[in-house]
C-alpha cells in the first residue's frame, strides 16, 4: 500500500543500483497516469532496467487509470537501446548482450519475454494509452511508440528501425502494430532499410494521429486525454476490444461480438 501510494504522488518506478541506468517516472492524477523516460542526457536510451520498470507499472497500474501518457524528456523521446549492452563491459549491474549470448537459449527467451512484458501492457482494453514523442524515437523508442494506442508527434520526430542494421530484429512487440498500420511492403521498407521516417510521413501512412509543432505537443495530449475521458467508461472499453479483435473475425463473427457487447451495455444502463 505504501509504495502503490508513492508511485501516486510520483517518483521513480525502479529500484536498486540499476535505478540511474533505466530511469523511469510514473505519477497518476485520477484518471491519467504519465510515465516518462527520464535519461535526458542519455536521450533516454533503453535497458534491462527501463523494461523491468516499465512491466513493474503495468503491474501495479491503479484501477481507476483510463488513460495512460507515455513520454521522454529532454529533445528526445529514446534513441533506442542503450549502445553499452553492445559492449563487453555493458550496463552496470544489468550485464550485455554478450553475456546474455552466454545463456542458455531458454533462459535468455525469458528475458525478453520479461522485457516484452513492459509494452504489451499498454494495448490493455481498459486503458487507452497515448504516446507523446518528439525528436528521436529509434529501435526500443519506436516499439515503445508502437506499443501504444495512439501517437501523437511533434513536428521534429524521427522514427527509425533500427535493429536489422545492427543485427538484430525488432523484439519488443513493435513488428505487429507496424504491419497493422502501414501495410507489409511499408513495414519491410521501414525496417530492412533502417531509414528515418520523418513526420510529414509518419503522419501519411497511419504511424502517428496527430503531428503538432514542438511547443504545443504537450497541450495537444492534454487535449486528447479530455476528449477521451468524455466518454463512458465502459462503453469505451467494450469498443476497444471490439476494434482490437476485429482483424482476427470475419465479418459474421464481429457482428456476433458486437451483439454480445451491446446486450451488455444495455443490460447495465436499463437492465
Amino acid at each position: 500500500m505504501a509504495e502503490a501510494q508513492a508511485r501516486q504522488r510520483g517518483g521513480n518506478a525502479d529500484d536498486g543500483p540499476a535505478t540511474a541506468e533505466g530511469a523511469v517516472r510514473f505519477e497518476v492524477d485520477g484518471e491519467i497516469a504519465a510515465i516518462t523516460l527520464a535519461r535526458p542526457d542519455k536521450r533516454n536510451a533503453q535497458t534491462f532496467a527501463t523494461w523491468s520498470a516499465l512491466a513493474r507499472i503495468g503491474e501495479s497500474l491503479p484501477e481507476q487509470v483510463r488513460v495512460v501518457v507515455v513520454k521522454g524528456e529532454g529533445p528526445s523521446f529514446s534513441a533506442g537501446i542503450d549502445l553499452r549492452m553492445f559492449t563487453s563491459e555493458g550496463v552496470p549491474g544489468q550485464g550485455s548482450f554478450s553475456s546474455a549470448a552466454a545463456s542458455e537459449d531458454a533462459g535468455f527467451e525469458q528475458r525478453i519475454r520479461q522485457a516484452q512484458a513492459g509494452f504489451l501492457w499498454l494495448r490493455r482494453p481498459e486503458i487507452v494509452s497515448i504516446a507523446a514523442v518528439q525528436g528521436h524515437a529509434i529501435g526500443a523508442g519506436f516499439q515503445l511508440a508502437l506499443a501504444c494506442d495512439l501517437r501523437i508527434v511533434a513536428d521534429d520526430v524521427s522514427f527509425c528501425m533500427k535493429e536489422p542494421a545492427l543485427g538484430l530484429v525488432p523484439d519488443l512487440t513493435g513488428t505487429k502494430p507496424l504491419v497493422e498500420l502501414v501495410g507489409l511492403a511499408k513495414a519491410i521498407d521501414i525496417c530492412l532499410t533502417a531509414r528515418t521516417v520523418h513526420a510529414d510521413e509518419a503522419m501519411r501512412i497511419g504511424l502517428a494521429e496527430q503531428v503538432v509543432a514542438r511547443s504545443d505537443l504537450d497541450q495537444a495530449v492534454r487535449e486528447k486525454v479530455t476528449a477521451l475521458l468524455s466518454t463512458n467508461r465502459d462503453a469505451a472499453v467494450a469498443t476497444k476490444r471490439l476494434l482490437q479483435g476485429a482483424r482476427a473475425r470475419s465479418l459474421e463473427e464481429q457482428s456476433r461480438a458486437e451483439g454480445i457487447e451491446q446486450a451488455a451495455r444495455i443490460k447495465a444502463l436499463f437492465g
